[in-house]
């Protein structure tokens, strides 16, 4: 299966090597990502100003590597259009950062991924807590290797958006995977005002509410020690949820623990 990796946090994010080697060992994998850092940009694609592309020979022989100038949304809209055409799935990440509830709506891992879903493919975007140990993103490569196997053996049915997190515990302290939803009203933006001596400014600043979430919710699992896979092609798009089961997300657990 040819896979197009990609990411938010930019060609050089160590967590995008350990997702695009691992995914190699088994998949056919090209590598198209923002040239720099762009967290927090959404679905936000360039229509006023060109994209160049630099392909880099200084990663993994045997992947191609493409830093675009341009958002995540651009990296995969030209990498589908131009550079790879004939990818079956795009995965996104590792991300540093958890994307539950109403943060996928600004998440550049997302928004990547969500290009690849738009035009027909699988798509899986795939994050970690912030300041994630290794080991943590090793575990979340292994199980998107697992999830890419249950899309190209058809076990996933076609055309799924897939958003998955997962906690920064060892497998062994992990309760499971569960099917989740987004929780929803999580998170609001307030405005702080600042002076730097020579004039004033206004700093956007995202904060979580304090309140309970549902315990089908996203938030409820990781918090609870679950891995969480959100069918964003049912929240977002509402179609069913498809192929994904509690029965699935079992068996794919089980492959974990054993990888």
């Amino acid at each position: 299966m040819k896979i197009l990796v990609t990411n938010d946090d930019g060609i050089f994010a160590d967590t995008l090597w350990v997702l695009a080697n691992a995914l190699n060992d088994w998949h056919n994998v090209t590598v198209t990502a923002p040239d720099r850092e762009q967290s927090a940009t959404g679905t936000m694609v360039t229509l006023r100003l060109p994209l160049r592309v630099r392909q880099h020979g200084c990663f993994t022989q045997g992947i191609n590597a493409y830093s675009i100038e341009g958002s995540p949304s651009d990296s995969v809209i030209l990498a589908i259009g131009k550079l790879t055409p004939d990818s079956d799935t795009v995965i996104s990440g590792i991300n540093l950062g958890l994307n539950l509830g109403d943060d996928v709506l600004i998440s550049g891992t997302v928004g990547a991924a969500m290009q690849g879903y738009l035009r027909g493919l699988h798509a899986v975007a795939i994050s970690v807590p912030p300041e994630s140990r290794r080991s943590a993103w090793q575990n979340a490569a292994r199980l998107a290797v697992i999830v890419a196997d249950g899309i190209k053996s058809g076990l996933l049915g076609t055309n799924g958006f897939y958003n998955i997190n997962m906690p920064d515990i060892p497998i062994s302290v992990i309760q499971g995977i569960k099917v989740t939803r987004l929780a929803h009203k999580t998170h609001i933006d307030t405005v702080e005002e600042g002076y730097d001596g020579r004039r004033e400014y206004y700093w956007l600043v995202r904060q979580q509410l304090s309140q309970d979430v549902p315990v089908d919710s996203d938030i409820w699992a990781v918090e609870h020690g679950y891995i969480s896979i959100t069918p964003l092609h049912a929240e977002m798009f509402h179609r069913s949820n498809g192929e994904l089961t509690d029965e699935l997300c079992s068996d794919f657990f089980n492959k974990l623990k054993q990888a």
